[in-house]
């Protein structure tokens, strides 16, 4: 084999090597190496096209009363049972779902857009910024975050746009304080330093050099945030402090079965599994993004 042969082969080697090595192939691999991972993703997957596919898996209005066939156990024309107004289950969870899975991203996405920007501002900034803003943080830590959240659905009104805004502003101190600290030590950095130097501007800075090298965090955080989220949407529709009966959701149908236990157990077991298997399989996936953004874990 002659040289000219050779050196060809060793160039794509090597950029193959460099490929697989990359940052974004090395997070790839160590996450599908991680097998609860794996099988979360896949529960989410299949829970989130359920829900999306409602109209097309059940038949079944799941507002709609038909007396007759009230507290029928779950058979084959009705898999999940009915309710005591004779409303299929199956559809009532399935729908419910489209409503429990909204509140939580829309939670997140306002909890994680004002946190950051609050955490970003008072971390690159420093002095009465930051003791302003921390302090303010510091008094919504104080309470509960249900709690919180409560108290800001009796001030807007129970309503499902309230709701989620009441459980995305209890998820900004935590994603504020998670930036403000990744943020302190990355504004030291050489590159952030340059950038001073040849004079950019700080929202340049902030957006460009700093936020992007704090991401790794916050995507974890928000991914373990998602399961908090819905847990507490279907907690304050639980309490009524949301949607209203009858329109489906996770923490809705909750509370009209628990007093059915004993007669109709699928009324609330449904309901309840569907919460579970969501908030498990959301939790599986941010372990899995947790070890495959962690520079310390080693990959063959």
């Amino acid at each position: 084999m002659t040289p000219a042969t050779i050196q060809p082969r060793v160039a794509a080697g090597v950029e193959l090597r460099g490929r697989a090595r990359s940052p974004t192939g090395l997070v790839v691999r160590r996450f599908l190496r991680h097998r609860g991972a794996l099988a979360g993703l896949l529960v989410l997957v299949l829970l989130t096209g359920a829900v999306t596919l409602a109209p097309w898996l059940t038949p079944h209005d799941p507002t709609r009363p038909s007396v007759l066939n009230a507290f029928r156990p779950p058979s084959a024309q009705f898999p999940m049972g009915t309710d005591q107004f004779g409303r299929d289950m199956l559809a009532r969870v399935l729908y419910g779902g489209q409503i429990s899975l909204r509140v939580g991203f829309v939670a997140l996405l306002i909890g994680a857009t004002i946190g950051i920007l609050l955490g970003l501002n008072a971390g690159y900034f420093g002095g009465w910024v930051d003791e302003l803003i921390m302090r303010c943080l510091d008094v919504m830590l104080a309470f509960p975050g249900v709690l919180l959240a409560m108290a800001i659905v009796g001030l807007l009104g129970p309503s499902l746009i309230n709701l989620m805004i009441a459980v995305g502003v209890g998820l900004v101190p935590s994603f504020a304080r998670l930036v403000r600290g990744s943020v302190l030590s990355a504004r030291e950095n050489l590159y952030v330093l340059a950038a001073r130097t040849v004079g950019a501007p700080d929202r340049v800075i902030m957006a460009r050099h700093i936020l992007p090298n704090v991401l790794a965090p916050v995507i974890v955080y928000a991914t373990l945030s998602l399961a908090g989220s819905i847990l507490a949407g279907a907690s304050l529709n639980f309490l009524g402090l949301g949607v209203k009966p009858p329109t489906p959701e996770w923490g809705v149908i909750l509370a009209d079965g628990r007093d059915q236990l004993r007669r109709a157990w699928w009324v609330a077991t449904f309901p309840g599994l569907a919460i579970m298997l969501a908030t498990m399989a959301i939790n599986f996936v941010g372990d899995g993004l947790r070890d495959a953004l962690d520079p310390r874990m080693k990959v063959d």
